[in-house]
């Protein structure tokens, strides 16, 4: 029997967007943090940033890997690993080496 993170490392990663008011995102691994105005996301795609007003966690689905959310959806990022590098090579620290 495949363990759970493998099943859902299989899955594919969407988001639908309905109305700027529910937002359906599959291939979710976990919820890292969330509150009303950012959900902290890791995905199979890695790891997503929803920004909003009044957002509510309306369905968990941890075995399929679906989250259902609810309200003023403002936008999404997701967070590149490629961040850091970039910040390491800002005018600053390149100046002061």
């Amino acid at each position: 029997m495949e363990t759970k993170e493998a099943i859902i490392s299989n899955y594919n990663h969407s988001i639908t967007i309905t109305e700027r008011k529910n937002l359906l995102i599959t291939g979710v691994k976990k919820i890292e943090n969330f509150d009303s105005e950012e959900f902290l996301l890791e995905t199979v795609m890695g790891f997503l940033v929803v920004k909003g007003e009044d957002l509510e966690l309306v369905k968990l689905d941890t075995l399929a890997g679906n989250v259902s959310i609810k309200g003023l959806i403002k936008g999404f990022s997701y967070m590149d690993d490629n961040k850091k590098t970039k910040d390491n090579n800002s005018v600053f620290n390149r100046l002061f080496k």
